[in-house]
């Protein structure tokens, strides 16, 4: 009995062992992870306005989105103070420059919109006055150029030039012989085909008013962007000089075009002072006969203004021409044959050599006392001349080289630079 019910008391047991709910299992409670980043929402702000440049840029552009029209981009400007036919008027991001007589005759201006880099183009211009500055590349079309572009340390930029053969330049000839320039030719003969394919950013010229001696007109038809330079038409040395800020415009090298010029300016007027008061001016004559004329230069021409700096007497300083005057040998010869001077006669070499050419040149006094000089003691050995080169960037030079000439005790230790004597 007792088995039997410790049997019973077992199976029920066991039944209410099975009927109980299963025990609950300890959950697994995973690692700790971190917690979750919460980024705070904060206010944007503005991006600061870009500062004005302390300097034009000469090289690049105004970075993209940067342009800011309050902004002047050129704190570095130019003044005018001897240049004929030339201004420039600066705006924040763009400068108009005026030449009133591009070339002899001309019915009007030309104006040139030179806008920096990066930023838009003014309204109110035509397109094909507008140019990018600065500028990466060129073609010059006269060497007078080329002492600019040296002086403002931007001879790199020269692609082409119309033609290697008289440039004195030594930098530029050795460029040219290394294959890194190309000559394009001259006036209407220009080779078009070969400067489109250098596609420079200007090609910088001269204009005389006739259409065979012009490029212009030929390149402008073509799509290229053409620069016209009138220096030559200026009519003082300091005014010649000055038309190197017109070049530097188109580099934004401001700076150096004030420095050069203030520079010449300066020893320039310190020359001319020392003949200001000076008695006793020996008289001058200029030139050879050219097809049997002689162009003897105006009273009121570039090297009549250099003859009166220097302190002598121009024969013709009389007569109101700007240019040349076309004369007779005897014309020349009535008026200047007892002349102290004999100054500027092209290409000669000796004074034999005058003679040989003609017999008449033996006549002038100057030629029986030896005072005849040449401007050509700086040739290059294919016959460039640097008085037509880098005289004209440097007048202070040549004024020097002609009061040695006329008044040597006023400068005993300057030694000449582009005169020689004919001898």
């Amino acid at each position: 009995m007792l088995r039997g019910l410790s049997l019973l008391i077992v199976i029920l047991s066991l039944t209410l062992a099975a009927c109980s709910p299963a025990a609950t299992p300890t959950p697994t409670v995973p690692s700790p992870t971190a917690a979750p980043t919460v980024t705070a929402t904060v206010a944007p702000t503005s991006t600061p306005a870009p500062a004005a440049p302390e300097h034009n840029l000469t090289e690049g552009c105004v970075p993209e989105g940067q342009y800011d029209p309050s902004i002047d981009y050129f704190p570095e400007k130019v003044t005018l103070t001897h240049a004929e036919n030339l201004t420039v008027e600066y705006h924040n991001h763009y400068k108009v420059v005026t030449i009133a007589i591009p070339w002899p005759g001309a019915a009007e201006s030309l104006t040139y919109v030179l806008v920096q880099c990066g930023t838009p183009r003014p309204e109110g211009f035509r397109e094909e006055q507008i140019i990018d500055v600065p500028i990466d590349s060129l073609i010059t079309m006269s060497t007078t150029y080329l002492p600019f572009l040296d002086a403002f340390g931007v001879l790199d930029r020269l692609v082409g030039l119309d033609d290697a053969t008289f440039v004195h330049n030594p930098t530029v000839l050795q460029m040219a012989a290394e294959g890194k320039l190309a000559t394009i030719g001259y006036g209407a003969g220009v080779n078009v085909e070969q400067v489109l394919e250098l596609a420079p950013d200007i090609v910088m010229t001269y204009g005389s008013g006739m259409l065979e001696y012009d490029a212009h007109p030929v390149l402008l038809q073509a799509g290229q962007e053409v620069v016209i330079n009138a220096e030559w038409l200026d009519t003082t040395p300091l005014g010649r000089a000055e038309w190197g800020k017109f070049i530097a415009l188109f580099f934004n090298e401001e700076v150096e075009a004030e420095a050069l010029f203030n520079q010449t300016l300066k020893r320039y007027e310190e020359l001319k002072a020392l003949t200001a008061n000076i008695s006793g001016r020996p008289t001058v004559f200029s030139g050879l006969p050219y097809q049997g004329t002689w162009y003897v230069p105006g009273g009121r021409s570039f090297a009549a203004t250099f003859f009166r700096d220097a302190g002598a007497e121009y024969l013709w300083s009389d007569d109101d021409s700007t240019g040349s005057v076309p004369l007779s040998f005897e014309a020349v010869f009535e008026r200047a044959r007892e002349a102290d001077f004999w100054l500027n006669l092209g290409f000669v070499s000796t004074l034999e050599a005058m003679k040989e050419s003609d017999v008449r040149y033996a006549d002038f006094k100057a030629f029986q006392t030896g005072n005849v000089w040449n401007y050509d003691a700086r040739m290059s050995p294919n016959g460039g001349n640097d008085y037509f080169e880098s005289a004209v960037a440097y007048p202070e030079v040549v004024l020097a080289d002609l009061i040695k000439i006329f008044h040597p005790d006023l400068l005993p230790d300057h030694e000449l630079v582009y005169y020689r004597q004919v001898k």
